[in-house]
């Protein structure tokens, strides 16, 4: 996180304290603040952007070198052992030597390495200038996607293009990860919206993460009329929604599940010919017994330029499954994200 500045670890986001103490060795955020005050040519970033170990700037590309190269010689009088990063042709982030996403990569390998506990394998992607010490990590695959900066894209030219562990794809943004999953070998690599068979289940997509893909993948197709109405598909949702489950919609109201899918039942189409997607995010897994798990996500859902993201936590059993080596939904509970309910009244049906 924060050009490799932050490591952090769980939803709790709890930092790695030795990282930070690293990176404190020649570091002194003050003088840097203080001395970087003294160039006209830098534009403070919003405070939000600004770090403990990230001091960044806005600055006009042809004057970037300049900058960069006196305000290096500036700050090692100081006795400060900083590196300077432009990247996305405005940005100017002055970090600790120590920091850096490669470094912080390395770092974690390392420390991975010393629990017993190295990964199969590690794929890093990247699309500007301050990605490229990802890429010289080594024993990993690297993929630059297409949208990537110009700066990241000669660096690549000049240093890479010839390396096997590096790609650059022609799919951009998440595509390109997915693309280069493929390219080595490194798992599946089509998206679940890319199955026709997707509420199939096979020993590889049997896990509550996908679980819930699966049904928001179908809630969306039924709600945009892509798959056929049936009641099959309805009665399938009932034997894998407990019959005494219930839905905590965010407004606090509870309902039963067999509310919701008659509801969804009779939304059958409504999103038709509309901009309407659903997606979920963040998904995490607890299992707490042998045969139940927590899955905690953000659901949202975009229909024309109307966007809303709700906090989703649902309680999945093994053991009570009517279909074999499938899922049994127990219990659903929802809250706003935060920003994402302007207020008023929510005349919508009630659905999950």
């Amino acid at each position: 996180m924060s050009v490799g500045t932050e490591i952090m670890y769980g939803e709790s986001m709890v930092p790695d304290a030795e990282w930070e103490s690293y990176l404190n060795q020649k570091w002194n955020r003050d003088v840097v603040t203080g001395e970087t005050a003294k160039f006209p040519e830098l534009t403070p970033q919003p405070e939000i952007d600004q770090r403990p170990h990230k001091v960044s700037f806005y600055v006009e590309k042809d004057k970037a070198m300049k900058v960069m190269k006196d305000l290096a010689q500036c700050l090692e009088k100081y006795g400060l052992d900083v590196k300077i990063i432009y990247s996305s042709g405005i940005a100017l982030d002055v970090l600790p030597r120590r920091a850096g996403k490669g470094q912080a990569l390395a770092y974690l390998l390392k420390k991975f390495e010393a629990k017993g506990r190295v990964p199969s394998n590690t794929l890093v992607c990247g699309d500007s200038g301050n990605d490229a010490e990802l890429f010289a990590v080594p024993a990993v695959h690297g993929v630059m996607v297409s949208n990537a900066q110009e700066e990241l894209l000669e660096w690549y030219s000049e240093s890479a293009k010839n390396s096997h562990q590096i790609t650059h794809a022609s799919e951009r943004c998440a595509a390109g990860i997915i693309q280069a999953i493929g390219t080595f070998s490194l798992g599946p690599n089509v998206s679940p919206r890319d199955i026709g068979g997707f509420l199939k289940c096979t020993e590889e997509t049997s896990n509550p993460g996908y679980e819930v893909v699966k049904f928001y993948l179908f809630y969306e197709r039924w709600r945009r009329g892509e798959v056929e109405r049936s009641d099959h598909f309805i009665n399938n949702l009932r034997l894998r929604f407990n019959s005494l489950g219930t839905f905590v919609h965010p407004s606090g109201i509870e309902i039963p599940f067999s509310q919701c899918i008659d509801e969804l039942a009779n939304s059958y189409g409504d999103q038709l010919g509309k901009q309407f997607r659903v997606w979920v995010d963040r998904v995490s897994v607890a299992q707490i017994c042998s045969d139940t798990w927590l899955v905690k996500f953000d659901k949202c859902e975009l229909c024309g330029k109307d966007r809303e993201c709700r906090v989703t936590t649902v309680l999945l059993s093994s053991r009570h499954a009517e279909i074999p080596g499938e899922f049994m939904w127990i219990y659903m509970h929802q809250t706003w994200l935060d920003g994402s309910f302007s207020g008023g009244e929510d005349k919508r049906p009630w659905l999950f």
